[in-house]
């Protein structure tokens, strides 16, 4: 049985990632290898031209799952045997691809940073060949990972420190859901339902149960008992299977002031909560909380501020977004050298809606003296930041070696961290212009707003 690799989506794919990708990439590297290109030295980057919905900032994720695959990334013998039957590509791309390992340099934005337009969050130079390569790979963790981090971290803004739980599974693909609930974890959602995420990532995992388990017996009462006899009397209690009052009322007696929480999944949440809250404290039952569920996204969530609501659980709109399911991030070639150690030419798409800035580039975050962000500068050049300013890319992979994994722990507190830094406005879940001006700086005279 093929062994799956640790940090891509448990048990889904065996050692080699390789196949993880688009067929046109194989046959770019095929054609720039019978022409003599392939070993040009060369500068992908992978930006956003817009933040999608108008949204005041993305967050970086996936990063630590781009970097295990990475690893995994090379061509064994069943895959060679694939490409070569179906005919995708010739025998000397075949030979090329039999001793690929990756060898080139990789920055990047930190997993758990914030992005703006036009921000470099990954720079991969390398030969065109090896670097080529790694767009599909490298777009498709990314882009997922990355949307499901923005909604998150709105979400977590308009929870107000109230916890949130991750609960997406149900309503996605088996293998996304773990990687969902690493993102929403690093964006500072408290828990997951997810248990290979838990596994897998070391997140906090909840659940108790669903109507199903109210439903299995002749009686609510029936079903409290038998759940507070296995789980204990610190477990939360669905109570909407039937009627809300009777059902809080049922679990207070069984249990009393010890309860430690109802989850309430339907009707009108802010007026049930209200009435709960009140059954509750009548009760001396001060410390049960209450929980909140069924199809919230962050709108929900800000409009439940006032109610007396200890927490929340998010599915479906965690897991596709909260409507921009992708990041809209692209890669794109920006610089390469005419001979294998030439000197890097800009290059740049001018296509109409799709144009791409040539040149390698460097970012960086540009400060107020009270630590609040307020530009996002792009370098066209290798710069010499100030005081007020903080280089972005950090080293990921150097000569082909990865040198870039952290605790999952790391990208979440650097979440935090980094949005504590923005401005105000950028937890404003009204669409808007983003948080950060992206300001490009072609050399060192000429700045130019994005």
């Amino acid at each position: 049985m093929a062994t799956a690799y640790r940090g891509a989506p448990s048990l889904e794919h065996a050692v080699s990632s390789a196949l993880l990708t688009d067929r046109y990439e194989l046959t770019m590297l095929s054609s720039a290898l019978s022409s003599g290109t392939a070993h040009r030295r060369s500068v992908f980057e992978l930006f956003a031209r817009n933040l999608p919905h108008e949204r005041r900032y993305g967050v970086v994720s996936g990063t630590g799952r781009f970097l295990t695959a990475l690893e995994h990334f090379h061509f064994d013998d069943a895959t060679l045997a694939f490409l070569e039957d179906e005919h995708i590509v010739d025998g000397p791309t075949l030979e090329w691809l039999a001793d690929f390992r990756f060898s080139g340099d990789i920055w990047g934005y930190a997993e758990g940073d914030c992005y703006f337009p036009g921000s470099p969050i990954l720079v991969v130079e390398a030969d065109f060949a090896e670097a080529v390569l790694l767009e599909t790979l490298a777009l498709s963790i990314y882009n997922h990972d990355s949307a499901i981090a923005t909604a998150a971290s709105r979400m977590v803004s308009a929870a107000d420190d109230r916890p949130i739980i991750e609960m997406g599974s149900r309503r996605t693909h088996e293998f996304a859901a773990v990687a969902a609930a690493r993102a929403a974890y690093i964006a500072g959602f408290a828990s997951t339902s997810n248990l290979a995420a838990g596994r897998d990532h070391g997140i906090p995992t909840a659940g108790t149960s669903a109507h199903a388990f109210t439903l299995l017996f002749q009686d609510e009462r029936s079903a409290f008992e038998a759940q507070l006899a296995s789980l204990g009397n610190g477990t939360t209690l669905l109570v909407d299977t039937y009627d809300i009052p009777q059902a809080v009322r049922t679990g207070l007696d069984l249990a009393g002031a010890d309860l430690g929480a109802v989850r309430i999944d339907s009707g009108d949440l802010a007026e049930l909560a209200v009435d709960v809250r009140s059954l509750l404290d009548d009760a001396g039952a001060n410390k049960t909380r209450i929980v909140v569920t069924g199809d919230l996204d962050e709108y929900a969530i800000a409009g439940l501020a006032v109610a007396p609501v200890d927490g929340y659980g998010v599915g479906t709109a965690l897991v596709t977004g909260s409507g921009a399911p992708t990041a809209a991030l692209v890669y794109k070639l920006a610089a390469r050298a005419l001979e294998p150690d030439g000197e890097l030419l800009p290059v740049a798409k001018r296509s109409p809606g799709k144009p791409s800035r040539g040149g390698r580039k460097w970012p960086v975050r540009r400060y107020d003296r009270f630590g609040v962000a307020q530009d996002e500068v792009i370098y066209g050049h290798e710069p010499k930041p100030d005081d007020l300013e903080r280089p972005r890319l950090r080293r990921l992979v150097a000569s082909g070696e990865v040198v870039g994994h952290e605790p999952v722990s790391a990208a979440r507190e650097r979440h935090r961290r980094t949005v504590r830094e923005l401005p105000l406005a950028a937890r404003h879940l009204s669409r808007g212009e983003p948080a950060l001006t992206t300001v490009f700086v072609s050399d060192e005279h000429e700045e130019e707003s994005a």
